[in-house]
């Protein structure tokens, strides 16, 4: 069952050095991100199975260049939180399955080239 890990940084560069830390740590990928503020403030949002997320956010919140905000893991969101995650990717015109969130046009976090075009 796939579940959703968040992570909220107060820059840019912190958000992708979690990213990135997240990514190292455990099999998750990358769903969406926002900024906020000018980009003072980015949420960065994962899935994955369950532990992995957990882990994952763990560690990037262990050796965060910045002390993020909040972070948090949803184990089993709801059909309803999958979907608002869904509007969140389609600023970016990733497609996002409903049933378990996958981003199908990167399977890999991080390699996604509109994610990267858009930083």
């Amino acid at each position: 069952m796939k579940s959703l890990g968040f992570i909220e940084m107060q820059s840019v560069t912190a958000a992708i050095e979690a990213l990135d830390t997240m990514c190292k740590t455990a099999n998750v990928e990358l769903v969406t991100w926002e900024r906020k503020l000018g980009g003072r403030l980015v949420t960065v949002i994962i899935q994955g199975e369950v532990a992995a997320v957990v882990e994952a956010v763990e560690a990037a919140v262990a050796g965060a260049l910045k002390t993020p905000c909040i972070h948090a893991v949803i184990a089993n969101p709801h059909e309803e939180t999958r979907r608002m995650v869904a509007l969140s990717a389609g600023k970016f015109g990733w497609a996002v399955n409903g049933n378990n969130g996958s981003n199908k046009e990167s399977t890999d976090c991080g390699r996604n080239n509109k994610y990267l075009s858009e930083i």
